[in-house]
This record gives C-alpha cells, structure tokens and sequence, in this order.
C-alpha cells in the first residue's frame, strides 16, 4: 500500500514500502558518514509528544520503515532513536501504532543478540500501566496491550530459544520492592497478573511464582515495618496494668498507618489474584505447588515477622488436601526433625505445623494425629536422652514441641476422644510422662494453652492421674519467653485469622476458628466437679482463642479503615491474664490465647 512521503522541495508523491525501507535505511546509514541532517528530521518526528491524525499516521510510517531496517541499526549511532522509539508506552496508543512499536520491537530482537534484553525490557515495562493514566481507560485498553505483548514474548522465545533465559531475571527487576508500595494497587495487580500469565515453559513459571511470593512477603514485612510498635501491648491490658509501668505512653497501641493500610490494600489483592491463579492450575497444580512449597521454605518459613503471606500455601493445600495438604504437613514435620537446621528453623516450622493442622478444616483427623503421633514419639525420646532441669533456652526445640502438641490438642481433642479408634490411641500416648516431668514444660510453654489444654484433658479424662496437675502452678511462669527468644516463637501461630479482608473470604470455607471448635469440657456427659472449681466463675463465650475479633470475623469482613482497631482487638494475652500473673485473683482462668496477632511475630517484642 503506497502513502504520501515527503521526496524533495518540489512536493510530495507516491511511494510504496519499499522505497519507505530504503529511505530509512539510507537515513541510519548516513549518520556514519557525519550526514544527520535526515536523521535529526527522523528523530523529530519521533520525538513529538502531541500527535494528530497526520503525525499518527507518520508515526506508523516511519516505525514500518525502521522495521524492515533494523540490521542497520547500530546500537551507539542510533541509541537516541531506540531511546524515543522504547520510551512511548503501548498504553497511550490505539490499535495501529500498537502494532507497528510491537512489530519493529519483535524484529529488533531477533535481528541481533545485542538487543534481545533491551527488548524484553521494554516489552514487559508494559505489563505496568502509566500510572497518569485513568483507570478507566486501563481496563478499556488493557487486552489490546498484554495480548500484543504476550504474543511478541512468544514469537522472540520462539525465534531465540534461550531468551526465556534472560526475561526472568527481567522481569523480576522490574517490579522492585520499593516500587512496589508506590505504584497503584490497580497497576501492580496488573503487572502481577502478567507474570503470572508468563507461559514459557516450566523455568519461567517456577521463576515467576517464586518471585511473587517473595513480592507478597516483601509487602508483608513493610506492613509490619510501616505499623512498627503498634502492636506491642493490648489496650485493655495497658488500662489494666497501671501498676506495673506498663501503660507508658510509648507502649500505647498507635494508629496504623496509611502507608501500612495502601501496602495491606496491596497485598490484600494480589493474594486473591494468586489464589485465582492456582485454582486455574488444574491438572498441573502438583507441579506448581511443588514450586510453591518450595519457594516457602526458602523464605517465608525463615522471615518470622511474616503475618500473611504463608495464607497462599495454606489455600493451595486446601485445593489438593490429599496431595498437597499432606505434604506440607510432612514436609513442616522433617523440618522441625531435622537436627542440623537451626534453632529457630526448627521452632518456626513446628510452630506452622502445630498451627495449620489446628486450622485447617479440610485435613482428616487421620492426617492429624499421624503427625501427632510422630511429635509425642520425637518429645518422648528427647527426655529420655536427657537428665536436666528446666532450662528454656537449651531445651527450647525440645518446648516448642511440646507445645504445638498441646496447641493442636487444644483444638481436635474432643474429635479424637469422639472417635472409638482413636480414643484409646491417644489415651495410651506417653503425653503425661513428656509433660510431667524434670524438664516441666507445663511451666515453660505459653501458660494461657497449658491451661486450656490441661482444662480440656481433665474434662476428658486424658490422663490417669491428673491430680498430679496442680493448674495453679502455671499461672506465674514467664520462661516461655525466655525460650521463644527475641522472635517470641512461643508466641507464633501463622495460621491465625487472616484480617485481609478480600483474602479472609477466600480462605474462611477452609479454616477453623476458635469459635467453632468444641472442647471437650462442654461435653454434656463431662461433669467432672474438679474442673468447675479450677475454673469457678469462667463463662467461656467470647470466643476463646479468637476472643476479640471473633464477631467482628464471624459477622463482616474487616474494612481497611477498621484494620488498625481490629489488630488492637487482638492480643496473645488472655483477659484479665496480666491481672492474674501478676498477683490477682488465681481463680479467674486464663483462656486460650486470642489470634496471634501479627503484633507478636518476632519484632514486636
């Protein structure tokens, strides 16, 4: 198809594309010869920011010449055309220009090895839209855009085979974590979404699903980062503690910040995004969670302060119980059982593991007391192995084993004793001799789920002499901290509540809260009398371990503005606990911790 081309002073005429190409190669040849007259008039006219009809048109011209000519472009004579040309944004274009920028970059690459990454670049700088541009007209373009750009990284992969290669790492730079929390949730949605999308073969998707965890966590930790010391004490236990200079100001539960509420609307989004992503694996979903167990071990089992990233294996698990939700569970298990990982490896992957088979409806009780089993064997062999007092911190693997077994008892004990199978199985586990013994960790775990797992045991007649559990004794302790060390692992339950709101209503069909469970002492044909006088005056109907928050989880979804009051709801610190350990009545109970709000993973305290 011929079109107008300016050919000399004497006017216009018509010329076909042929003669386009040569014009344009002869321009790019001139600038070597010190001849830039052509290429100075070339590089005005792509430089111009306000196009109309005739300079769109002359756009598309000149992008198709340069298309049939980019063997003669030299990458230092022409660096300030490639410059104009890869810096418009497909976004700011209709259909046309779209494709003459995606054509001429697809040529370029193939053209010659040395511009394959600067290609890439600008073809996956579009997976983010400008953040000038109405989100209206975002969405109105955003197929046009990504189909183009999908469709270009699949021709150059299949043109360069070894390109894949290089646009991982591309692709992972171009969203940096400082970037992260800047740009719109809207754009980096969408930028995410695109990388997820990325279908070139098992090193690229393993390499993008890798990189977004690590994005989730890296935005997890600036929520926390951007909220510091708000979560350090709970009101109501700051107004009750008057006496013990603990209502200094400074510990006083601050505001969350805007900035943390932007970065949870953030994180919030692409959790649901990556939730949508692995229901769409299908078949191939084994394989994908393979990779995401994978990139969990690496970083967000280790990152302590993490409050709401690990939710994504919880839900890939919840897809695949059998499969995937097993294997997590084995996989925490060898991780705690492993002797040469570090301490606090080890007491973060029990914590998770005592913490997901607590919370995860869609594991069989089977599944759980295997794992059970298998913590109460590894318990029982340490103390034969050992002939020491208390002493939180040489023995503080050794605790925190001893309490995930008491926390997942906490919530499935009265399924097991309601199973004819299983309730003699867990009568005759060794749990009174780990318990009861030189090395006490009844007065080193956390006090507040001793004691409702010692409430519950009695209820249920779990142990044979259970007058040897005096509950008074575990009201004073405070070594639990002293082996939850400065990252307060005794205090670490991942899988607690999430409070995202989007992300909550995606995980809450699967998950057990406090309020749901039923413990053992509300057996209509328990009615041991011991256990009303331990327990005088407890009317346990708040929810128990999610006390707190549960009405607000159990009725609506929290909204960002609610976040910051919501996370002050919750507190590890049972009511009226502090009041009790510090010298107040013993017979007001403690109950079973609140959410572990993400106020108690490791910083905070």
């Amino acid at each position: 198809m011929g079109v107008e081309f300016r050919d000399d002073e004497s006017g216009f005429r018509e010329i076909g594309d042929h003669d386009l190409i040569y014009r344009a190669r002869k321009t790019l040849c001139s600038v070597a010869s010190g001849d830039t007259e052509d290429y100075r008039e070339l590089l005005s006219a792509m430089n111009r920011e306000k196009l109309g009809i005739e300079e769109v048109a002359m756009l598309v011209t000149n992008l198709n010449a340069l298309s049939g000519s980019v063997t003669y472009i030299e990458n230092v004579q022409h660096d300030e055309l490639l410059s104009a040309i890869f810096d418009r944004s497909l976004w700011n274009y209709k259909p046309d220009v779209m494709d003459a920028l995606i054509k001429f970059i697809k040529l370029l690459a193939i053209s010659s090895g040395k511009y394959v990454d600067r290609c890439l670049e600008i073809l996956t700088h579009q997976f983010c839209p400008p953040d000038i541009l109405p989100l209206l007209k975002i969405l109105a373009r955003k197929d046009q855009v990504l189909s183009r750009v999908h469709s270009a990284l699949k021709y150059i992969a299949d043109m360069m085979p070894l390109s894949p290669m290089r646009l991982g790492p591309i692709v992972l730079d171009g969203m940096p974590p400082d970037r992260c929390s800047k740009i719109r949730t809207p754009s980096l949605v969408i930028y995410v979404e695109n990388m997820l999308k990325l279908d070139l073969g098992g090193f690229v998707r393993n390499l993008m699903l890798a990189g977004v965890v690590d994005l989730l966590l890296n935005l997890d930790l600036q929520i926390n980062n951007s909220s510091k010391g708000i979560f350090e004490m709970e009101q109501e236990d700051v107004n009750e503690s008057t006496d013990h200079d603990l209502n200094d100001d400074s510990e006083r539960p601050r505001q969350l910040s805007p900035e943390a509420k932007a970065i949870a609307e953030k994180l919030d989004s692409l959790m649901v995004l990556i939730f949508e992503h692995l229901e769409s694996c299908g078949g191939h979903l084994i394989q994908t969670f393979q990779t995401l167990l994978d990139s969990f071990m690496k970083t967000v089992l280790t990152a302590y302060k993490s409050k709401f990233s690990q939710f994504v294996i919880f839900y890939a698990c919840a897809l695949d119980p059998g499969n995937c939700g097993v294997t997590f569970a084995l996989k925490l298990e060898d991780k705690f059982f492993c002797s040469t990982d570090f301490p606090n490896i080890r007491m973060s992957a029990v914590a998770y593991l005592a913490s997901y088979l607590s919370r995860a409806k869609f594991l069989s009780v089977s599944v759980v007391a295997g794992t059970l089993e298998r913590l109460v064997d590894w318990c029982f062999k340490y103390i034969e192995m050992q002939d020491d007092e208390i002493n939180p911190e040489v023995h503080r693997i050794f605790y925190s084993g001893c309490q995930a077994i008491m926390y997942i008892l906490c919530f499935r004990m009265r399924s097991m004793m309601g199973d004819p199978q299983l309730k003699p199985w867990l009568v005759r586990l060794p749990l009174e001799w780990i318990l009861n013994n030189k090395l006490s960790p009844l007065k080193v775990c956390l006090p507040s789920i001793v004691l409702e797992f010692l409430r519950q045991a009695k209820a249920a007649r779990l142990f044979m002499t259970s007058e040897k559990f005096n509950f008074d004794d575990y009201l004073e302790s405070e070594r639990s901290r002293e082996y939850g060390g400065m990252e307060r692992l005794d205090m670490f339950f991942p899988f607690d509540p999430c409070l995202l709101k989007k992300s909550d209503s995606c995980i809450r069909p699967n998950f057990i809260f406090w309020s749901m469970v039923q413990p053992t002492y509300d057996d209509e044909d328990s009615s041991d009398e011991d256990v009303g006088e331990a327990f005088a005056g407890d009317d346990d109907d708040d929810g128990g371990m999610d006390y707190g928050i549960m009405q607000s989880l159990e009725a609506q979804h929290f909204d960002f503005d609610e976040f910051d009051s919501s996370l002050n709801k919750m507190s590890i610190t049972p009511k009226d606990s502090l009041h009790s350990r510090f010298g107040g009545a013993i017979n007001q109970p403690m109950r079973m911790p609140s959410r572990i709000r993400p106020s108690t993973s490791p910083e905070s305290l």
